[in-house]
């Protein structure tokens, strides 16, 4: 697909790219919700997505380069979406806007510990996070020792201590 070009300015290259705000949604479920499958896409987001809106969307996203789409072996009926070299390099692009919205934007503690986590782990576990989608969606091969926690792992083991926190706190 080419991206209609309003200047070669990378800033608005790249707005013109992520734009919209289901493009971004959709790479963070990917990434961080380790969610393939266009039903966990649709019925996983937080923010309620249509499923026009994630079909026309997720069709873009191919068409960039950013996902490519295979039937699922599991299952005839279904299509698996993975995500590419172009996608994976935006964690650190993913990380770095969960740091400006910790600080700038009313954010929910819950939902902004995988933000902390990746701001205070920076580029070392952010390399160690594309390395785990490298293997997940390109077939790369593994490179951290075995017995380590991925990456999402430790990223959801911290949401669910806080979620759990926060309901305990709630029912006292």
């Amino acid at each position: 697909m080419s991206i209609d070009r309003r200047s070669g300015c990378p800033i608005n290259l790249s707005l013109e790219v992520f734009g919209d705000r289901w493009s971004l949604i959709i790479l963070r479920d990917m990434i961080f919700g380790g969610r393939r499958h266009f039903r966990e896409l649709l019925n996983g987001s937080l923010e309620g997505i249509a499923s026009n809106i994630l079909a026309d969307r997720l069709r873009r996203l191919m068409e960039l380069g950013l996902l490519t789409r295979a039937d699922d072996p599991s299952h005839k009926q279904k299509a698996i979406y993975s995500l590419t070299e172009m996608a994976i390099t935006l964690v650190p692009i993913m990380a770095h806007l969960g740091a400006w919205g910790r600080v700038w934007l009313p954010v929910s503690e819950e939902l902004s510990i995988r933000a902390e986590l990746l701001e205070k782990g920076g580029p070392p576990l952010w390399e160690q996070f594309m390395d785990e989608l490298r293997h997940e969606h390109l077939g790369a091969p593994v490179k951290t020792p075995p017995g380590t926690p991925s990456v999402r792992a430790q990223l959801q083991a911290a949401y669910k201590e806080v979620a759990a926190r926060k309901a305990e706190a709630a029912t006292v």
